[in-house]
């Protein structure tokens, strides 16, 4: 399982209630991305590839979304936003995390 301690702490700077069980199956889904190289644990909201990725990957295969590009897009750039341009290298995690809750998909991850 491993620790999840330094996730959550990203999470809770820009939500205000953290669902640790959420964060843990995120970082499941993630895996082998999140130790691989610390490019691949974070999410560049200027590389256009990048939030593809994102796009295709997390909302489209796993979260089995079929809106179009533009509004997925769009709500992908709310998290851009929300986690600010100054931060340039934004934790996989916790961007996966604010567009799973933003678009109230945390039953794809967490079945009750």
């Amino acid at each position: 399982m491993g620790d999840i301690t330094k996730y959550i702490t990203d999470v809770k700077k820009y939500a205000d209630k953290v669902d640790e069980a959420l964060v843990q199956k995120i970082v499941n889904y993630l895996g082998i991305a999140l130790r691989s190289s610390k490019d691949a644990a974070m999410v560049s909201c200027s590389q256009k590839e990048e939030l593809n990725r994102v796009r295709e990957n997390l909302l489209k295969k796993k979260c089995g979304l079929k809106d179009d590009n533009d509004q997925l897009d769009a709500e992908i750039m709310k998290v851009c936003e929300k986690m600010g341009k100054s931060n340039r290298n934004k934790s996989r995690v916790t961007f996966c995390y604010l567009l799973v809750e933003n678009l109230k998909l945390q039953s794809v991850f967490i079945k009750k």
